[in-house]
This record gives C-alpha cells, sequence and structure tokens, in this order.
C-alpha cells in the first residue's frame, strides 16, 4: 500500500483479475495491468501446480471464500447491515454484495486516493453505485480528519449492525503498526450494537517452514514490499485482537472452512488464517 496513494501495487491488479478468472467478479473490474500480469504468471502457476507446491491463486480464493462465508452468515442472521470494505483494491465482494442484498445492507468501500478513483470508475461502470453501495478515501492509518474510520464510522448508522472487513492488508505492515490498527478498528466497531471485524493473518509456525519461507520470499518480490508474520499460534493470535479491544475473537485456517473446498486442494490454502473479532457480546 502506497503512502501516497499514487500508484496502485501489483497484487491490486493481479487479486481483481483472479477474481475475474474465477467468475468472482465483473468484467469491468478488470484491468489492462492484471491481465497482463495473471497471463504472465502462468507458467509458474502451471509448474507449481504440478509439484504440488502453494499457488498464488490457491490462498488468494480461500482467503477471499472464507471472509465471503463469514460475512454472509453475519448478514444472514441478521447482526450485521453494514459493512465496510477498508483497503478494498480490486475486490469484487461490494459488487456481489450489494447485487444480492440490495437495500437491506449498505456497503462502503475505501482505499486510498488513487485506488479509490480507479474503483469507483469500475463499479460506475458496472453499474453498481448508489446510496447503499459507495466509494469513499479512506486511510488505514489515520487516527483522526477526514479519511479516517473513525469519521467514516460516526456518520454512519449507529443503531445498525456493521462489519469492516479488511483483505491483503494486515500483513503488509509489522506488528506493532498492526496491532494499532486493531484497537483502531475496534474502537470504531464499539460504536455499534453488533460490530464484527474479519481479515487475513499468516501465521510464524506456517512460514517458518522452508517451502513457504520461499514461498514469501517470492511473494515478496511481487508486492514490492515485505510481508510480515508475527504471531506464532492461533492462541497469540486471538489474545492480540482481544487486548487490542476486541471482546471475542477467533482464528481459523482458511483451508478447514467449508467455503474454501475447492481450493484446498492447493497448499497455497493452508498458509491462510481468518480471524472473526467481535465488539459486542453476541458471538
Amino acid at each position: 500500500m502506497d503512502d501516497d496513494g499514487s500508484r496502485i501495487s501489483p497484487t491490486a491488479h493481479y487479486t481483481g483479475q483472479t477474481w475475474v478468472q474465477h467468475a468472482m467478479s465483473d468484467p469491468s473490474l478488470a484491468t489492462p495491468e492484471g491481465r497482463l500480469l495473471y497471463t504472465g504468471l502462468r507458467p509458474i502457476h502451471w509448474t507449481l501446480t504440478l509439484l504440488g507446491q502453494p499457488t498464488l491463486d490457491g490462498f488468494l480464493l480461500a482467503r477471499h471464500r472464507t471472509i465471503d462465508a463469514y460475512l454472509t452468515e453475519a448478514i444472514e442472521d441478521g447482526s450485521v447491515s453494514q459493512v465496510i470494505e477498508l483497503a478494498c483494491g480490486l475486490s469484487p465482494r461490494g459488487l456481489r454484495f450489494h447485487r444480492r442484498y440490495g437495500d437491506r445492507i449498505t456497503y462502503i468501500e475505501g482505499d486510498l486516493p488513487h485506488m479509490a478513483a480507479l474503483k469507483r470508475q469500475k463499479l460506475e461502470q458496472a453499474g453498481s453505485l448508489d446510496e447503499n453501495h459507495r466509494v469513499v478515501v479512506l486511510d488505514a492509518l489515520a487516527d483522526e480528519g477526514p479519511n479516517s474510520l473513525a469519521a467514516l464510522t460516526s456518520a454512519m448508522d449507529p443503531n445498525r449492525g456493521t462489519a469492516l472487513v479488511t483483505e491483503g492488508l494486515i500483513n503488509y505492515f509489522d506488528q506493532s503498526t498492526a496491532e494499532a490498527m486493531f484497537s483502531r478498528f475496534a474502537g470504531a466497531l464499539a460504536q455499534f450494537p453488533n460490530g464484527m471485524y474479519l481479515t487475513d493473518l499468516y501465521l510464524n509456525r506456517v512460514t517458518n517452514a522452508p517451502l513457504i519461507r520461499a514461498f514469501s520470499g517470492v511473494l515478496s518480490v511481487f508486492v514490492r514490499g515485505s510481508v510480515y508474520t508475527f504471531y506464532p499460534s492461533t492462541e497469540a493470535a486471538e489474545n492480540a485482537l482481544v487486548g487490542a479491544g476486541f471482546s471475542f475473537a477467533s482464528v481459523g485456517s482458511a483451508a478447514d472452512h467449508p467455503a474454501s473446498a475447492t481450493a484446498k486442494r492447493d497448499p497455497g490454502a493452508s498458509l491462510v488464517w481468518i480471524a472473526r473479532a467481535t465488539t459486542s457480546s453476541t458471538n
């Protein structure tokens, strides 16, 4: 993620194309850069698949489908009717959920200025933006100001259950920065009757394996930055979330969730863990 929002990372383009290729997105969310990256990396993907090794698609699909499943469950049981997807990139989740649930939910996508402008343009082409689906400029690191999460949530309906989703964000930051974000997120969600936070995580106990260290190294080159892992266990990650202000936290492997059934054949699915944390007594 770029501090000034002046450019968009390769991962945003690649993941956007991944959703399109797997029929999880609208073609309007594709970009020329994404198509080029996805096509260019196919030989590597096919080689890794033949060798039974983790692939980018494997863990991307597992994390996306598992987060989708938790969010769907919360909307269906009525505990959530407002959703914020922070650092949304070219994620198709807002478009799909808006098409599915209509005015039953309000879906707000947020990112840094350049990405937010591109996402708004793409969603306008898809015909998805209206009063229940919008894109805003949002900075995950801001404690206050017009682009902060606090400013956004203060203008939302305080009587509706609200979910915050970050996908592919947390592990671009070191532990202290990530945990400051957790505290920021817990504080913002605490004003709602039900607050739920969904995110992906990567654990040290998995990434210490030589094969996975190599995979993480390749991923770091791809994202043009470091990929951090800082919890040795699910219990440590859960304790960090509760310590940040959530009342409950659960962390589980995406590969173990039924939603990732097709993706779990790829070892990449076992590299990603999904955290669900709440700020209410209803867990």
